[in-house]
């Protein structure tokens, strides 16, 4: 949980108080806003990231927010929620390296580890997925392009993790596993790189619903690491 101090101007009466702390709460992410008509400051409790442009858009034209110590604050929160937030994400990836380094133990090959690697990422972000799937395909759309255009995609998806997981630790068509590797997460890191640029407020669904992740840079590192592992497998089996 995030908490937020932001300096408003305009507020002259208890109305403008009232009217403030209501537009306020309006945001879906915000828990709780409490309002100060004296100090003309406004203290929130956000469930995530919230950013200036969201607060001032939801407020009316009359009231702005100001002051240069509320975006280092701001700066500062994010900063620290975002480690927090991706905490489960690079624990995830911890664990994964660990386990695909006792798999490969004997087998000291660069291709073996990554796709050990490739296949053991593949069916424990394929579990997470499943943990909430209902509501899995609703968010992934929301960023990848293909899921967006057709929306089964979205509910097989999961499926397809899975299965790709499957082929890479028991070494089936992996040419094929390879290809659909780069172009499923090809076509993934697409929509997260527009909505990057387009600093977008979007859950990421990477590791599914169940655990709430912000999109950031670090999903882009991710799906790069995979696209890149998947490539160099493909030369080195065809060098």
């Amino acid at each position: 949980m995030n908490r937020i101090k932001i300096k408003i101007s305009g507020m002259t009466c208890s109305g403008c108080k009232e009217t403030v702390t209501r537009a306020l709460e309006n945001i879906e992410k915000v828990i709780k806003v409490t309002v100060s008509l004296e100090n003309e400051s406004a203290i929130l409790e956000t469930q995530n990231n919230v950013s200036i442009e969201t607060l001032q858009k939801a407020l009316p034209k009359k009231y702005l927010i100001q002051g240069e110590n509320t975006d280092s604050l701001l700066i500062k929160t994010k900063k620290e929620s975002y480690l927090k937030d991706l905490y489960p994400l690079f624990l995830i990836l911890f664990y994964i390296i660990i386990s695909t380094t006792i798999i490969s133990w004997n087998n000291k090959s660069a291709d073996s580890f990554m796709m050990d690697f490739m296949g053991l990422f593949f069916i424990v972000f394929s579990f997470f997925k499943f943990l909430d799937y209902n509501n899995f395909p609703r968010s992934f759309s929301m960023y990848d392009p293909l899921a967006k255009f057709i929306p089964a995609y979205g509910w097989i998806y999961p499926f397809i993790e899975t299965l790709l997981g499957l082929m890479f630790l028991f070494r089936i068509n992996i040419v094929l596993s390879l290809g659909l590797t780069i172009v499923i997460l090809g076509i993934t890191t697409i929509g997260v790189t527009n909505v990057l640029l387009n600093k977008e407020d979007i859950q990421c669904a990477c590791l599914g619903t169940a655990i709430k992740l912000p999109m950031t840079i670090a999903t882009l590192i991710e799906n790069g690491i995979m696209i890149v592992m998947a490539i160099i497998t493909t030369i080195i089996l065809y060098a």
